[in-house]
């Protein structure tokens, strides 16, 4: 899991944001084969999200694993189709071991060589039932591997945001010192024309180095953002990052999110392992059904006796099935139900918790809004009045640094609410089946609990 919030404390934060059915599948096959249409043009020299999301793709072996899974289920279905192999037998029976006609096999009469051959018929409906257990463990296989793509998808466009966003946060504050370097020259010229004193030039100097400290900070998260992309879509991590996609729009239809949590990846995941406990609870129905089994025999004796032939059919007595066949019936249906009532119950969580970032992101919509509209140009204003009083000498530079060191905190809580929104963006963009907003990739995301929503200081 790759991080994506980093607390005040330079703490690392992971986020857990949260498909499938057979549309997903579809999509995601077509993902794999490289057929999906560029439908957003995208320079050679830069990773896009949706680039990054390919890429990562490829080079997973997770996919691969659940693909053997559901191959390894699709063959098991057909051999557990079949009926059992016939049984051939070789036997000696009756043969002296002392005597003058010891260990011959033909002085005796009562000395027979047997060959034989039985076979085992299982019922038609029991071999498709159990046929049936493996083909529902197979789309279970195809439904972990649309969580594993799902998993894949929300690691990869995490560490791509956590890239973008610790860059911004770089390049704000490399702003922020070239804008306060200038009042060191300032204090400096204040202090030689007589009209400042030295100690503003040591407090302007502390303040540049403050920032500094904050931009070695950011560059060393920054770096290890790229490492954990690179992690995900390997050499491609080097290159630049192209423009982020527009966090402000969401293709999930809010007025039919009960019917798209359908799609969720936990959900469809339950509803294919409830799948499995119904066939396995048919299987053991039908196993109540005996199995009979056909045996024919050829034996021979003596020249002078009469070669023989033995005809037999056999099948269990199932004289306790109270207590077995129909055990084992009721067991596997207890199952089943109990499948059934966790998939009921994380359908309410997952609607619960989609509503509540549905909330939250349009919140965060507004409050963006009221940064960009007010918060960050008063910030904005004041440092230019309380430079302009300073150059003035009608005030001191102490305030200057406090109107910038306010500036610079409220730039980066404004970052700090656009990677909130981000997250918040993957978790219900790539929440279903649904496509990313370039039409290309399918992704769903798992909620395991709320994202960390604390912003940068």
């Amino acid at each position: 899991m790759s991080p994506f919030y980093t607390g005040a404390r330079g703490r690392q934060k992971a986020v857990p944001v949260p498909w499938r059915g057979l549309l997903s599948r579809v999509l995601v096959l077509l993902l794999a084969a490289g057929l999906a249409p560029e439908t957003l043009p995208q320079a050679p020299g830069s990773l896009t999200l949706n680039r990054a999301l390919q890429a990562a793709a490829e080079r997973s072996h997770a996919l691969a694993a659940q693909e053997a899974a559901a191959r390894s289920a699709q063959e098991m279905a057909v051999s557990a189709g079949q009926l059992p192999d016939p049984m051939v037998r070789f036997a000696v029976d009756n043969l002296p071991v002392d005597g003058p006609t010891r260990y011959s096999l033909s002085d005796e009469a009562m000395t027979m060589r047997s060959l034989g051959i039985s076979q085992t018929f299982t019922p038609r409906d029991k071999r498709r039932a159990r046929a049936a257990v493996f083909e529902r463990k197979a789309d279970t296989a195809q439904a972990a591997r649309a969580m594993a793509l799902s998993e894949l998808y929300r690691d990869t466009a995490l560490a791509w945001f956590d890239r973008h966003f610790q860059q911004q946060l770089v390049e704000l504050l490399s702003r922020q010192r070239e804008e306060a370097r200038l009042q060191i020259e300032a204090a400096e010229a204040a202090y030689r024309g007589g009209r400042g004193p030295q100690a503003d030039i040591f407090l302007a100097k502390s303040s540049v180095a403050r920032i500094d400290d904050r931009i070695r900070q950011a560059e060393a998260q920054r770096d290890n953002a790229a490492t954990t992309l690179a992690r995900w879509v390997g050499d491609l991590g080097a290159l630049p990052l192209g423009p982020p996609p527009a966090t402000t729009q969401l293709s999930l239809p809010d007025h039919d999110l009960e019917h798209q949590l359908e799609q969720h990846p936990d959900i469809a995941l339950m509803v294919a392992r409830e799948a499995i406990a119904r066939a396995e609870a048919e299987a053991a129905r039908q196993d109540r059904r005996v199995d009979w089994r056909l045996s024919l025999a050829y034996s021979q004796r003596g020249r002078e006796y009469s070669d023989m032939v033995s005809v037999g059919i056999s099948a269990p007595l199932q004289w306790n099935r109270g207590n077995r066949q129909d055990r084992v019936v009721a067991a596997q249906l207890a199952t089943a139900e109990q499948a059934r009532a966790q998939r009921e119950e994380m359908t309410r969580e997952h609607l619960a918790e989609t509503r509540r970032w549905l909330a939250t992101w349009r919140s965060n919509l507004q409050r963006l809004a009221h940064y960009d509209a007010t918060l960050v140009p008063l910030a904005g204003d004041a440092t230019r009045a309380a430079l302009a009083a300073y150059r003035g000498g009608r005030g001191e530079l102490a305030g200057v640094l406090d109107a910038r060191a306010r500036e610079i905190d409220t730039r980066i809580e404004r970052l700090g609410i656009e990677r909130e929104t981000a997250a918040l963006w993957v978790a219900l963009e790539y929440l279903t089946s649904a496509t990313d907003p370039g039409g290309q990739l399918p992704a769903g995301y798992r909620f395991g609990e709320s994202p960390n929503l604390e912003p940068q200081s």
